[in-house]
Order: C-alpha cells, then structure tokens, then sequence
C-alpha cells in the first residue's frame, strides 16, 4: 500500500484500500487475524472474509427476512429472524467428537464462513466463494536440521514481535510446556519490561500440577506470573456462565482454565494476551500424529474412529453420520501431495483447530474482553513448519522435535525434551464427587431427553472409568448449553440452581 494514502490507524481501512486495488484477491495480502464484511455499493455486493485458520469466527444466515451476519450465533439469534433450532447432524458430531465440522454449525439454518473463504453475497443470497489456504504445496522441504533451526527461529521471532504490536498492555499464557514456553523465550528477548504470564492450576484434585514448573521458567526468563487456582466450588458456580458464553459450542473442558484465565487478566488491567494454539498443529506434537504416520498393518489408525459415546449405551440412536465431516477433511486431505504426517496435520487444520481451539479460545477471553493473538498460526511460520521433514518433526517418539530443539538452546531451564504430564482438568472427578444429585438431573434436561435414554445416564455418572467419567462431562456441558441457547433460559446461578430451574419449566 505504498501509494495509498492511509489517513487512519484504524486497522479496517487497508483492507479497503486492497479491496480496491486487487477486488477479491485482497486477502491474498492480509496477515493476521481477521472477520471482514465489506459492502461494495458499485457492484452490489456484500464480502464476507475469514482468515486462514478461523482465528475470528464469522457467521451468516439465508432467511426469509433477508442475509444477516454477525462474529458469534447469538447475535444471529438476537436479530429476530433466525429461531434457535437444533441441526441433527451437528448435534451428533458435537457429543462424539466435542466439536462440529464443516461449514454447518449446531443451529439450523446458521452457517460459519469456514477458515480462508470469501463469500460473495447479492440479493441477499451467496452467489460465489473462493478460499485461501495457507498450507503449503510446495511438498517437503530438504532442510538439515541446522537449516530448519535458523528458518525457524527467523519466522517465529518475527510472528511474535508483529503479534506483540499494541496500544493496550499485553501478557501472555504460560502453561510450562513447549509452546507456551516457547513464546516466553521470544518474548523476554524482545520485550524491554518483564512479559506478563498467567497460569493456572487445579486445588484438591489429582490432575497432574506444572505452576512449579512455569513458575521457574517464568523466574529464568524474568517474567512476572500470576497464579490462578481454580477449585470445585468455581466449577459448580461458573459453568453456566461458561456454557452461555460457548454459543458454538464445543466440549472441551479446557475452556474451564481459559475462561478463568482470562478473567485474571481483566483484573489485571490487561486487553490482549498472546497464546500457544496452532503450536500442536503447525509442528505436529499430538500423539495421534504418530499413530497416523504408521500404516494399519503396524497399529496405525484413522484420527477420531471412536467417538464419545460409542459402546456405552447412552444414545437413543447410534448414527454413524457424525463421522462424515472428519472423513470429508480426511479425503481432501489425502488428495494432497502430502505425507501420512502432513495429512493428519491438515485434517486438524481443517475442523478441529478453528471449531474447537480456536472457538474456545475466542469466547471465553471475548466473554472478558480479552483479546487472544496466536503467533503459530501465522502464515510465515505455517510456510515454514508444514513444510519440515517428517523427521525433524517427530523422532524418538517425541513430536515437535525441531521446536523442542530450538527451545534447548533458547531456554534449556525450560527442559522441553522431558516428558510433560501435560494439562488436564478434573471434570470427571468433580462430576464423580456429585453423580448421586448431578446425574438424575442431567437425565431429565430438554436436551438430553432428546438423544438419551435418562435410565442410562443416571447409570452413567454412577459409573467409574475414563471414558464414562468424560462422557458425563460432555452430556452436562451440553444441558447447560442447551437450557442457555435452545430453551432462552438465562442466568440461573450455579450448575444445579440451573438444572433444577430447567427440570421445574420443562
């Protein structure tokens, strides 16, 4: 934008100047985060943009009434002319996976302009899309390790010193782990002030505590943390108020940290934090990506074949069509010219990273106010981590190799190649500790009656095991969402204060 004229510092106006100069290709030129709507009153027509990873949310909905959108459902919902009606399909794949897929959400009739694409949208109608993608096609890169290193200490110091641009003061979360501490190390070295960490950790339960950790790291790199216990007692009072805030919803239970993380924030005093989503993603740390790289005949597997609920007898009906959209990202996936590795990588790029993590991430700090900015998932450094040599991604059945490496040189206290124990939350065991009063409630919610059998949830939550124990967790979760965002029942106070005022109105 050399020639243009930018007379603000508003970050609305260079999309327009782009718009005007490259029409629809203008996101070509976009880095960052974004959710743009757009009116072009010459050609008649309204854009809808979302950036390649689905950091911002962007909805939209075709009605009689006429075309509305808006960043989140609800406000769909407010306009009057959508009704909250549950989609089927999105529902199972909710209860199975934590998560929906796809452009469809849980909400009949409401669509997400899915990461990368630009709608175009005339008479009130869309009428063409395009997508961006920011995974590289360029095939494998032959870098030696020392090149890889030096690549990628360029790409992901520069995405942190960008994402650290801000008139507002700034901190960041800080788990302990190999992002999280990754993204200190660069921060502390370009930051002339202490960096301010938040982490968070659970009292009286059994779930493995890293804010010793963190707390050390955090001393090393001259950060100032914050500690935030959260207790049973939060879980029952806020849960509510967390599910109200996930109006697309996904179970996962680590929006229980984030939410109260970013309160803490608030409190703080500060508007934007930077955090490690896409680090997983980008340089392939999940143990699922190992399994993926092996072919079946030597244990490897599909990603996500089990769902929630399978084999415990809950479900009214046992659909297999929750399956579709993961195999819909599978085959375009594979259709690529990628490895096993690059191809689980993008399937997650593709539904659970934006419709899970990312969705998470967004309502709960934007419940608070709270800005959250994700250095990994930024074009550059995607050009460069997707790209890596399987083998310097996972060796010695360690993934993130080559960033569990650069960080031993950065900041070896942070001790990325021992086997953390990795950041749970006791849903289960706060569930179990109330089964006896939780389950038959959540039995008897609107939205539970219709795809369970309340018999077989009270036996449910009165059975140990993992895998029961999460599934509790996902059918309360979902109650609470449904009685907020189906039914319009609003604030209600604690977890069963809520389930009882929903059993007593049904």
């Amino acid at each position: 934008l050399d020639s243009e004229e930018v007379v603000t510092r508003s970050d609305c106006e260079p999309p327009l100047h782009l718009y005007r100069k490259y029409g629809l290709d203008f996101v070509d030129h976009l880095r960052g985060m974004y959710a743009i709507a757009l009116y072009d009153p010459i050609e008649g027509q309204l854009v809808l943009a979302r950036d390649p990873f689905g950091i911002k949310p962007l909805y939209y909905a075709q009605t009689d009434y006429g075309f509305v959108f808006a960043s989140e459902p609800q406000a769909l919902i407010e306009s009057g002319m959508i009704v909250p009606l549950i989609n089927e399909t999105a529902r199972a794949e909710l209860l199975q996976l934590q998560f929906t897929t796809g452009a469809g959400t849980v909400f009949d009739k409401i669509m997400r302009v899915l990461p990368g694409e630009s709608v175009v949208v005339r008479g009130g109608r869309v009428v063409a899309r395009r997508r961006r993608s920011v995974l590289s096609s360029d095939g494998v890169a032959d870098w030696s390790e020392e090149q890889a290193l030096e690549i990628i200490e360029t790409a992901l110091r520069d995405s942190v010193e960008v994402h650290q641009r801000s008139d507002v003061p700034y901190g960041m979360f800080l788990s302990g782990g190999v992002d999280s501490s990754a993204l200190l190390a660069l921060m502390a070295d370009l930051n002339d002030k202490p960096v301010q960490a938040f982490a968070a950790g659970f009292s009286g339960a059994s779930v493995p505590d890293e804010r010793a950790h963190a707390r050390e790291v955090a001393r090393i790199a001259g950060a100032e943390m914050t500690e935030l216990s959260i207790d049973a007692d939060m879980f029952w009072r806020e849960l509510p108020k967390i599910a109200a805030a996930m109006d697309d919803p996904t179970a996962d239970y680590a929006m229980i940290p984030t939410y109260f993380l970013a309160e803490a924030v608030r409190a703080a005093g500060l508007k934007v934090v930077l955090t490690g989503e896409g680090g997983d993603e980008m340089f392939a740390g999940y143990g699922r990506y190992r399994s993926a790289m092996r072919p079946w005949w030597r244990g490897g597997r599909s990603m996500r074949m089990r769902g929630v609920f399978d084999g415990l007898g809950v479900l009214r009906h046992q659909s297999a069509g929750w399956r579709d959209g993961i195999a819909a990202a599978q085959q375009t996936a594979d259709a690529g010219d990628y490895s096993r590795l690059q191809s689980a990588q993008a399937v997650d790029c593709a539904d659970w990273l934006p419709n899970d993590l990312l969705i998470k991430l967004d309502r709960c700090l934007m419940a608070h106010g709270i800005e959250g900015r994700t250095p990994f998932l930024d074009p550059e450094v995607a050009a460069v981590a997707f790209r890596l040599p399987d083998r310097l991604k996972v060796r010695d059945g360690l993934g993130k190799w080559i960033l569990r490496k650069w960080l031993a040189r950065s900041l070896p206290e942070a001790n990325p190649f021992k086997e953390k124990r990795g950041f749970s939350v006791p849903v289960a065991e706060s569930i179990a500790a109330r089964a006896s009063v939780i389950g038959p409630l959540v039995a008897l919610q609107p939205g539970v009656l219709e795809v369970c059998e309340p018999r077989a949830v009270e036996a449910l939550f009165s059975k140990g095991g993992k895998r029961q124990g999460f599934a509790t967790w996902v059918l309360l979760f979902y109650a609470l969402w449904h009685a907020h965002h189906i039914l319009g029942i609003r604030e209600c106070g604690s977890v069963r204060e809520t389930l009882e005022t929903v059993r007593c109105s049904a």
